[in-house]
């Protein structure tokens, strides 16, 4: 995927068919429309041999609502990179995350289409029937088709996506089920497991001093955490030699247990090969990947019980996950 951090310092001869908006999760619903979007562009697939329309994505950072309403948290379900990763890999040819300012916001439709159209060579929109982007909420379905005509490019609306139970499948549902605890909720809606990313940081040992080491991870401020609690995960390890998949138990929570006040994200890899653990791990880019929710998080009345539900936690996950991994990794 080609990828660009500003329209304006893109340039791509075209033509293309692109989609905009936040995209925050990726989620199947989202999914549909770049499927849709990648039919759209096959169509348009000109005669006699010539290169077909690119497919892209122009998605934005800071999420809207931190500039148009000051002070209000928007928890992310995905980083912008980690939209543009899960687009490349559905097969979509350019990514744009655009800086979202005051001066973006207060663009007309026909000034930010031009931009897509001068440098990203757009030749077809496809949005959802939602889509109302720049000052005031102007570009609606209407506008953007009436510009269409004028600047030349295809209008495409694709409807939402309805899930199980008529749930409409949106951000704003994952994030509740996240708040919950509901990862195997959230997931169905995704298509895939929540993860959460990050680098493996020095913790305060007593995970090794409990018998059972942890790697403790240093999350992006502004990603979403599913609710306090342990949660059977899969671990996913990054090297030279490549990616790996790990079982694992994963702890979210303050620790009452031992008068923690911090909250932390914690995961022990099940059979993880190496002598010294997370402590091999350390400055390691990790991925958790959130599968079911096992427990609330609790105070315990003394380490040996605390240990002792640990262990059960293990069998647990371990049961839950070893379908998913190979015979020696499960």
């Amino acid at each position: 995927m080609q990828q660009f951090f500003d329209i304006e310092q893109a340039y791509v001869a075209g033509p293309s068919f692109l989609t905009i908006g936040n995209f925050d999760g990726l989620h199947r619903g989202h999914q549909l429309l770049l499927r849709r979007l990648q039919e759209l562009a096959a169509e348009a697939s000109p005669g006699g041999g010539g290169p077909p329309p690119y497919t892209g994505i122009v998605t934005f950072d800071p999420h809207p609502l931190t500039v148009l309403r000051p002070g209000q948290f928007q928890p992310l379900l995905t980083t912008p990179q980690e939209r543009l990763d899960l687009a490349a890999a559905l097969g979509i040819d350019l990514g744009v995350i655009q800086p979202f300012t005051p001066a973006l916001a207060n663009m007309t439709p026909k000034e930010f289409l031009l931009l897509l159209k001068d440098h990203l060579g757009m030749a077809g929109l496809a949005v959802g029937p939602g889509f109302s982007p720049c000052r005031n909420r102007t570009g609606d379905i209407a506008t953007l088709r009436r510009l269409g005509e004028e600047l030349d490019y295809t209008l495409h609306v694709v409807e939402p996506l309805v899930g199980a139970g008529e749930v409409q499948v949106r951000s704003s549902v994952i994030r509740e089920a996240l708040l919950q605890g509901d990862v195997a909720g959230a997931a169905e809606l995704l298509g895939r497991h929540y993860t959460v990313s990050g680098e493996v940081v020095v913790g305060d040992g007593r995970g090794r001093q409990l018998g059972i080491p942890t790697a403790n991870l240093q999350t992006p401020p502004a990603k979403l955490l599913p609710a306090n609690g342990v949660y059977a995960t899969l671990a996913r390890t990054h090297s030279s030699a490549g990616a790996e998949l790990y079982a694992s138990v994963t702890n979210l929570g303050v620790r009452p247990t031992v008068d923690g006040h911090e909250r932390r994200l914690e995961t022990h890899l099940l059979d993880f090969p190496r002598a010294g653990h997370s402590s091999d791990l350390y400055g390691q880019p990790l991925d958790i990947l959130f599968v079911a929710h096992l427990r609330a998080e609790q105070r315990f009345p003394g380490l040996a019980a605390l240990v002792a539900q640990i262990q059960r936690d293990i069998a647990e996950a371990r049961l839950l996950l070893q379908p998913m991994l190979s015979p020696q990794r499960a």
